[in-house]
């Protein structure tokens, strides 16, 4: 499993981090340098939040018997 790139210990921390990489770039103000950085930060961050995914998805076909059965949910209307 992919280890958690600096402080993100968590899906949502990770996601987090990710997301506050991905506005910092965007603003188009960042130095060639700090965004390399940053796509490499993130490129970890996306590795550890899809293996995170994956160990979930992982946990609920053992939960389900081995069958990854659609989410029905309630109509909320």
């Amino acid at each position: 499993m992919a280890r958690a790139p600096k402080s993100a210990a968590t899906f949502e921390t990770a996601l987090a981090q990710l997301e506050e990489i991905i506005h910092a770039m965007e603003s188009g103000d960042m130095p060639l340098e700090s965004a390399l950085s940053s796509y490499k930060q993130g490129t970890e961050l996306i590795k550890f939040c899809q293996a995170k995914l994956a160990d979930a998805e992982q946990q609920l076909k053992i939960l389900e018997n081995e069958e990854l059965k659609p989410l029905d949910l309630p109509d909320a209307g």
